[in-house]
């Protein structure tokens, strides 16, 4: 049985390439739910709707999401509502950048 720390544990290990900050820092995972004890659920966004690196960064978080022992199959939702703003990151990725 999988169970959600495992899956946020394994969350972030996927990075925004482009910042160098993985998506749970960032701000980016809205929502994880284990379905049946197998099946993972995700609603996340990216920091723009125009992010360039979308499709890697979903596929950066799908393949480490399927590669917990257990789990059969990932669903991943994206949304832009809300949409991200750089106070949903937390201290420590604010202050890797600067802010």
């Amino acid at each position: 049985m999988v169970t959600e720390k495992e899956v946020w544990n394994e969350l972030k290990k996927a990075m925004d390439m482009e910042l160098g900050i993985d998506v749970v820092n960032l701000g980016l995972i809205y929502e994880v739910k284990i379905i049946e004890g197998k099946k993972v659920y995700i609603k996340m966004t990216l920091t723009t709707p125009t992010c360039p690196l979308a499709n890697v960064i979903v596929a950066d978080v799908y393949h480490h999401v399927k590669s917990i022992p257990g789990v059969e199959d990932v669903d991943i939702e994206l949304t832009f509502d809300p949409p991200w703003n750089p106070d949903m990151m937390t201290p420590e990725a604010r202050k890797l950048l600067g802010l």
